[in-house]
Order: structure tokens, then sequence, then C-alpha cells
């Protein structure tokens, strides 16, 4: 039995020397791949460097372009503000000197229309012999 015992013996310390140098050989190729990793952030990072530097400056370009814009937009506003309010002025200085005459012009006319109208009605003579019946008193 001690032979066999041996030979199991032997067997179980190679399987194990197998395992041992199966597990450096995956650290050794884990260590490979870290550093290859490694240099490929590296020189990713190295590349992308100007894009992200022509990328911030393409935002503050954006950005001051909005301030721009919002700045013209203000002065827009305010510039169509102020010429509702002088067109509103003018409208009202213009109703004044000019449609209230016209109006006070047309309301004489119109009386004078109607007097000349009532004196050239005189009821007819028929039409007051008509009336007179009527009349109590």
């Amino acid at each position: 039995m001690s032979e066999w015992t041996n030979v199991w013996l032997g067997i179980i310390a190679g399987a194990t020397l197998l395992m041992a140098l199966i597990q450096v050989g995956l650290i050794v190729a884990g260590a490979l791949i870290y550093r290859r990793l490694l240099a490929l952030t590296t020189r990713v990072e190295r590349e992308l460097e100007p894009l992200f530097g022509k990328v911030n400056a393409i935002g503050a370009d954006a950005a001051r372009i909005s301030a721009l814009a919002a700045q013209q937009a203000e002065r827009a506003d305010a510039l169509l503000a102020d010429v509702s309010q002088r067109v509103d002025a003018t409208l009202a200085v213009v109703q004044n000197a000019v449609v209230a005459p016209a109006r006070e012009g047309l309301a004489v006319v119109a009386a004078i229309k109607g007097a000349v109208n009532s004196l050239r009605r005189r009821p007819s003579r028929q039409a007051r012999d008509e009336d007179d019946p009527l009349f109590i008193g």
C-alpha cells in the first residue's frame, strides 16, 4: 500500500503543480492585458485632449453668441415698445387736431342742412286742414 500511496501523492503533487502553473500564467496574462489597456487609454486620452479643447472653445463661442442674441432681442423689444408709444402719441395728436374739429364741422353742416330742410318743407294746405279738427281748444 505504501507504493500506491506514493503514486497517488505524486499524482496529487503533479496536479497541484499544474494548477499553480496555470494560475501563474493567468496572472502574467492579466498583467500583460492590464499594461496594454493602460497604454491604450493613455494614447486615447492624448489623442482626444485637443478635441476636448475644441469642444470647450465651441461651447464658449455658443455661450457668447447666445448672450449677444439675447441682448439684440432686448434691444429690438425696447425699440418696438418705443415706436409703439410714439405711434400712439402721434395718433392722439392727429385725433385731437384733425378728427375733433372735423366732427364739429360735420355737426355744424348737419345742423345747417336740417334747418334748410325744415324751411323747405312747409306742410301742405291739406295736411294743415286735417290737423285742425283734431285740435281741442
